[in-house]
């Protein structure tokens, strides 16, 4: 890979949204239709956002390849004697100075990046043709990650492949929203391996944290991720808590 082959290639990109945002602003060579332009236009910038959902997509794939390939190239620059630990630290640190994330939100990125480009070809293959999303894809990686081989493959094949003996009916899995996407994965991953639940149970549970987040206004969030029926526990006594302190003239100290 070249540098200057790559820096020719995004200013051929630049190029092409200079084109594109002057078409939306109404500033084209042409207009979308000259018999009814307002409707023309209407019409062209839905075509502008499909492209541009295609795009997006293709390009989360690159991105996600080019950081699986800066991971492996590091680790064989850093060498043996570096720690797994410090120098997978570094990498998400470098990964995220790049992508403006934060440690943990580079970690992640790096994370899905591997599972999809080393583990998931069919959902890779999604990305690069524009088919599918980024967020489709980390709903993939994350389903797919208590399965072996064979159950990450049946996963992909079911929802992506329609040639697949079983494979999903009715709105093809990029053609949904991500939250619908998950909900069927999710469905089918329990059906056809039972055993994942209490595999990502386990991991949950050793997962388990304690939050502080600051937020507007001088406030703040407190949260937790704990096994329901502690979290539901802990809820019913602050709630309890809360109602016996609160007077007829109080404000709400907790939701009716």
């Amino acid at each position: 890979m070249g540098k200057a082959a790559v820096e020719k290639a995004f200013e051929e990109v630049r190029s092409a949204l200079a084109v594109l945002n002057a078409e939306v602003d109404g500033q084209g060579s042409e207009a979308f239709s000259v018999a009814d332009p307002l409707a023309g236009s209407a019409d062209g910038c839905l075509d502008v956002l499909a492209g541009a959902r295609e795009v997006e997509a293709g390009f989360a794939g690159l991105k996600a390849k080019a950081a699986v390939k800066y991971a492996e190239s590091a680790s064989v620059v850093a060498g043996p004697n570096v720690p797994v630990q410090a120098q997978e630290m570094a990498v998400a640190a470098e990964i995220g100075c790049v992508l403006a994330l934060g440690p943990r939100a580079a970690s992640s990125f790096l994370a899905t990046s591997h599972a999809v480009v080393s583990s998931l070809p069919r959902t890779l293959a999604g990305l690069e043709a524009g088919s599918l999303s980024w967020q489709h894809a980390v709903v993939m990686a994350d389903e797919a990650a208590c399965l072996d081989a064979a159950g990450a493959a049946a996963l992909e094949a079911h929802f992506l492949d329609p040639e697949a003996p079983d494979a999903a009916r009715g709105c093809p899995a990029g053609e949904m929203p991500a939250h619908r996407f998950r909900a069927k994965a999710r469905t089918w991953r329990e059906r056809h391996h039972a055993e994942s639940i209490e595999k990502r149970h386990v991991k949950g549970v050793a997962d388990r944290r304690v939050e502080f987040r600051p937020d507007q206004d001088g406030m703040a969030w407190l949260s937790a991720c704990l096994p329901a029926a502690q979290a539901l526990a802990g809820w019913n006594r602050l709630t309890a808590m809360s109602r016996s302190l609160q007077g007829p003239r109080s404000p709400a100290l907790c939701p009716s």
